[in-house]
């Protein structure tokens, strides 16, 4: 063991002196987290902001339970809602709204409400009324969800007028005053039922965590085949013949190899978790969660990039195998986008890449404590125990060759 760790720290030392790790490892997966987080987070945390106008005619109980429901609406963040007092005032703002290149300083709208005189009055005989909404051409989702609010404001009107006949006598139903008292009663009853916002732990990362380990993960694939791939490059220069020639046995200088890969990995995973988070805000979550999984995910590359080695005749060829594997279950595993965004057989089929259990793990973390990341432990281990021990036999065949 003593040889291996010699052959490890040797190959550690020249890997660091010429800098090719560190590119690979460190500069290059923050250099690119940076560049996708000033894209993406501006997409991500752009916030929602439409304008609406009223113009009510009817100043009445049902114009003012309408003015209730904007009430509510306001208080949501981008939302703005003024009065305006006649209905050329807020087509001219609807109109300037649907000008996108419209350069002059004079008030704009995405959609505006006119609530028409004597609706209340309609509404309350049991006579219907008519709610007009205005929307601006170019509003793609403002105008849409004002049509929304006024065609769920006419159903629960709808609903009114259905509970007032039903309890309105048959004798009665010619008496407007009775049906008004009875709607406006029915207009003022709460909901028996009501939705309510229950904040809860998410399991969503960041887009800046999400880019951030994306990367990690990615480049984890190059930076662990520097210690694999040594193998071959013995091989090339004709070191491994010496070290045959030596009293140092051929399973020695393959756990040599595989100590390079495992400190590579993890020192630049780690690295990498630590200036993300200093220097773009990201959030791994729990140190030591963290710390499992990287370890986990850096014996997972190994194994599947021992494979390529063991059949791979030059260290050329390994370095396109390893290079087409690692963009094929990036790509796959959801490193640069978020897989579930696609769901159906290939969200299943990510499951076959140690990129998605990663990045799962680091999710499950944002909402649970360390043992919520057992799972995905468990299942990178799986990959680097299975493919590390199918490669072993040919890995030790391959030196003495």
């Amino acid at each position: 063991m003593r040889t291996a760790f010699l052959i490890a720290r040797k190959d550690l030392r020249q890997r660091l002196r010429d800098r090719s790790a560190l590119i690979y490892g460190v500069i290059a997966p923050l250099g690119l987290a940076f560049l996708f987080s000033l894209i993406m987070n501006p997409i991500q945390n752009s916030t929602f902001k439409a304008t609406y106008v009223v113009v009510d005619y009817d100043k009445g109980p049902i114009a003012q339970a309408f003015s209730q429901v904007l009430d509510g609406l306001k208080q949501d963040q981008g939302f703005t809602i003024r009065s305006v007092a006649t209905l050329n005032e807020a087509k001219s703002e609807v109109e300037r709204g649907s000008n996108a290149f419209a350069g002059d300083d004079k008030p704009k709208a995405d959609a505006a409400f006119m609530i028409p005189s004597l609706l209340s009055k309609h509404v309350m005989a049991g006579e219907g009324g008519n709610l007009v909404v205005i929307g601006a051409t170019g509003s793609d989702l403002a105008a849409p969800i004002a049509a929304s609010l006024a065609q769920g404001f006419a159903s629960e009107l709808a609903a009114v007028e259905i509970a007032v006949r039903t309890a309105l006598p048959p004798s009665a139903e010619q008496d407007a005053t009775a049906m008004a008292a009875l709607t406006q009663a029915a207009t003022q009853t709460r909901n028996p039922v009501e939705l309510k916002d229950v904040s809860a732990a998410t399991k969503q990362l960041s887009q800046t965590t999400y880019l951030a380990a994306g990367m990690a993960i990615f480049f984890l694939f190059f930076t662990v085949s520097f210690g694999v791939s040594g193998l071959l490059e013995e091989k090339r220069i004709g070191t491994m013949s010496r070290l045959l020639a030596a009293p140092i046995s051929p399973t020695s200088i393959v756990l040599g190899k595989a100590l390079t890969s495992l400190v590579l990995g993890i020192l630049s995973m780690t690295i990498l978790a630590i200036g993300s988070t200093l220097l773009f805000g990201a959030d791994w979550g729990n140190p030591l969660g963290v710390g499992m999984l990287i370890v986990a995910a850096t014996i997972s590359a190994m194994g599947i990039l021992f494979i390529v080695a063991a059949a791979a005749k030059t260290q050329d060829q390994a370095g396109s195998f390893q290079a087409i594997i690692a963009l094929v279950l990036a790509f796959l595993g959801g490193t640069f986008f978020q897989i579930s965004q696609v769901g159906g057989f290939i969200e299943k089929l990510s499951l076959l890449t140690p990129h998605a259990w990663f990045l799962r793990g680091l999710g499950d973390l944002q909402g649970g404590d360390v043992t919520s990341v057992l799972p995905s432990v468990a299942a990178l281990l799986a990959f680097g125990m299975v493919t590390g021990l199918i490669a072993w036999p040919f890995l030790r065949r391959a030196v003495q060759r």
